[in-house]
């Protein structure tokens, strides 16, 4: 089976890694996780982050099929239509999207106009799909706990974990947005886990530890059973949902929660604008998050 070819460009304003994944026998690649620069005190956005996604893929002469999403994130907006714009492609995301839409629908008060049917993606995967990236043949994981629509992309030895797991000394990813659930988190962590050893697992953020200097995005299966401090082997699910229940209890609301959902939830798209022209953001006040 051939392997994929994976470069990554990491924003550093809100820790994320997004990655292009290349078929080494061909043109053909894909795009996973790419993030909108959003200055939130401004209410101004950018490209430099996906621009710099297109500047390789244009250099490398590369041919996109694929701009996937792991999962509709809190912390960052999606660039998918800026890159849909200047490179093709088509979208993709868990088909439990549906869910987070719904949820959030009813959070931003979206009424009529948005659509809760998954219908603003190209493809909304299930566990099991298969995909391909030129000769690459990809599949996937449904991996819920962080959302209900969380997936893992299994490409030749690699994956693409999105929120399950982080590096192993920082642990594993907050459960404690709606619709996430610890439990179903522990269980999604272990399928990932079942992986074979050497394959190369590609996380979606990094915050360093005290100690490590530098950001790092890959690991592997076999490191993180040995050594992830939330969830290495011997560590029993009612353990890990004490523990990730406990520490989500003392987690603040990510800084761009309210924007990234909105886009999010709508493939990287902005609301409609509103009849003076000017597209808005809502922030609805004390719903989220605990007091």
């Amino acid at each position: 089976m051939t392997d994929p070819i994976v470069t990554s460009f990491f924003d550093e304003s809100t820790n994320t890694f997004s990655y292009v994944v290349r078929d080494p026998a061909s043109r053909a690649c894909a795009i996973v996780d790419s993030v909108l620069d959003f200055d939130y005190a401004a209410g101004r956005t950018g490209v430099h982050s996906a621009g710099a996604i297109v500047d390789f893929i244009e250099r490398e002469g590369l041919a996109v099929e694929w701009i996937l999403e792991t999962h509709v994130h809190a912390d960052h907006l999606s660039a998918a239509p800026y890159l849909y714009d200047k490179l093709g492609g088509k979208t993709g995301i868990g088909a439990r999207i549906t869910e987070v839409q719904e949820i959030f629908g009813k959070v931003f008060n979206t009424g009529t106009e948005f659509a809760r049917d998954g219908s603003q993606f190209d493809r909304l995967f299930e566990e099991g799909d298969t995909f391909s990236i030129g000769t690459l043949n990809g599949r996937v994981l449904h991996t819920p706990g962080h959302t209900p629509a969380c997936l893992t992309y299994v490409i030749g030895d690699v994956a693409f974990i999105g929120d399950t797991l982080f590096m192993p000394d920082y642990g594993t990813a907050r459960c404690d947005f709606p619709g996430g659930d610890a439990r179903t988190m522990y269980r999604s962590i272990q399928r990932v886990l079942s992986l074979p050893p050497k394959t190369r697992l590609f996380l979606c953020h990094d915050y360093k530890t005290p100690g490590r200097e530098e950001y790092q995005y890959e690991t592997s299966v076999a490191e993180q059973r040995a050594h992830n401090v939330h969830v290495h082997e011997g560590v029993s699910e009612d353990e890990f949902v004490r523990m990730r229940t406990a520490r989500d209890a003392s987690l603040g609301m990510p800084k761009l929660i309210i924007p990234s959902v909105q886009v999010n939830m709508r493939a990287g798209h902005m609301p409609p604008p509103e009849d003076n022209g000017q597209i808005y953001l809502k922030i609805p006040l004390n719903l989220l998050g605990q007091e």
